[in-house]
């Protein structure tokens, strides 16, 4: 089933505390991905600092990195803008791939987040899919007054498992939730493709700024409960 967000405060996994937990986790899942070369721009190799022989502390700085997949009509930039900036463009469409970064606080670390918009051109689509490698937390996005922005959410899923090899967490949004009058996908088919898929489901508006950071924090929840 779809996982479901609560209301609560998240579960903050008190077995991160353990000392002997912190070598295997760091390993895994917080190291710094690489960015790939993208139109003649050279790759990144900086990786997460070291940690000391002390190590580890109980607060640890974190970075996730997550990625906004979805038509450019299902104002993708919308959510990012809004969640980061607390504002919204809704002429902006993306024509390339950009990406911001926020930090949070959750269950006592402070966890860095560098979250990519993707651009949805058919030409660009092997790009999309080779920024999706690496990434802790996958964002589909779709909007509701379009059934095909709907119905490229399987395309999208199936490139990002065949090509990206991601094993990252994901989540399905429904944006412009704000629109009832023109919804042509009903909330029940966003739920059903959630379920099917094992990801969380959240209707969103980055227009009137609903359910933005609980989307983002319901990610994040999802990707330190799959720590271990």
């Amino acid at each position: 089933a779809a996982r479901q967000h609560s209301n609560s405060s998240p579960n903050c996994l008190p077995f991160l505390y353990r000392l002997e937990v912190w070598p295997r986790i760091i390993s895994q899942v917080f190291e710094r991905p690489q960015i790939p070369a993208i139109m003649g721009q050279s790759a990144s190799n900086t990786t997460m600092p070291t940690q000391n022989a002390d190590y580890p502390k109980p607060y640890l700085d974190l970075l996730f990195k997550l990625v906004l997949v979805g038509d450019s009509n299902s104002d993708k930039m919308g959510i990012l803008n809004r969640f980061c900036d607390e504002t919204v463009d809704p002429f902006v469409i993306t024509m390339d791939i950009d990406f911001k970064i926020k930090t949070i606080e959750m269950c006592g670390l402070k966890i860095k987040l560098q979250i990519w918009d993707t651009t949805s051109q058919e030409r660009y689509r092997t790009i999309t899919t080779l920024y999706c490698r690496g990434a802790h937390g996958i964002i589909l996005v779709y909007d509701i007054t379009s059934a095909d922005s709907f119905d490229k959410m399987k395309t999208y899923m199936k490139d990002i498992s065949e090509n990206a090899f991601v094993d990252g967490v994901k989540i399905l949004l429904a944006n412009k939730c704000e629109m009832e009058y023109k919804r042509v996908v009903s909330k029940e088919r966003g739920k059903k493709v959630a379920s099917e898929n094992n990801m969380s489901f959240l209707e969103v508006s980055s227009k009137e700024n609903i359910n933005i950071e609980k989307a983002f924090y319901t990610l994040v929840e999802d990707i330190l409960n799959n720590v271990l």
